[in-house]
């Protein structure tokens, strides 16, 4: 039975292999030897090393955004921004630092990685830096904040908390806010 099902393979293989070999049209043979010479031309590519990537990032000065315009809603909000060293999960921190040449912006670093952020304002009033260049965000609530890369899609810091947003997050936990449906009366309808 096996002798017939691989007998009977080959029978239907053989037609397809035979077609295959005369469907290929013959090649030139000065073609092949133009590209082997263009290939001998092409210098090799070089890679960067991790480390010396990291070293050129640590001694390159964050880019200045000179095509910004703060309005007076931006300086308000940059007033409430959360400076300093904030420990995110997993054993991440983001350091908030103004910056003193030019107000209303900040210094956002992180694991090798420096941002230049300004604030924008927000619907909801949540504390919004972005760096434009970057695709970078920091996102403030009162009881955390968050750093995200939008051009990538990813959460680079997330639970991350200052001094001043765990007294926060202390405080909500004794006296939490009143639900959005608490004090509703039904019957008012």
């Amino acid at each position: 039975m096996k002798k017939i099902a691989l007998i009977a393979a080959l029978a239907l293989a053989l037609p397809f292999g035979a077609m295959a070999q005369t469907a290929a049209p013959a090649k030139p043979a000065t073609k092949p030897a133009a590209k082997s010479t263009e290939a001998k031309k092409a210098p090799p590519k070089r890679q960067v090393t991790r480390k010396a990537a990291k070293a050129v990032e640590e001694v390159t000065p964050i880019a200045d955004e000179t095509n910004v315009v703060l309005t007076d809603a931006d300086l308000e909000v940059a007033k409430r921004v959360s400076t300093g060293k904030a420990q995110c999960e997993l054993g991440a921190d983001v350091t908030v630092t103004e910056d003193e040449k030019k107000p209303g912006f900040f210094n956002v670093t992180t694991k090798g990685l420096k941002y230049r952020m300004h604030p924008v304002e927000s619907r909801t009033g949540a504390i919004r830096l972005e760096d434009p260049r970057a695709g970078a965000m920091w996102l403030q609530l009162g009881n955390k904040s968050m750093l995200m890369n939008q051009k990538a899609g990813l959460r680079i810091a997330d639970e991350c908390q200052t001094a001043a947003q765990v007294a926060f997050a202390e405080e909500m936990k004794k006296n939490p806010p009143k639900s959005l449906f608490e004090g509703a009366d039904p019957a008012k309808k």
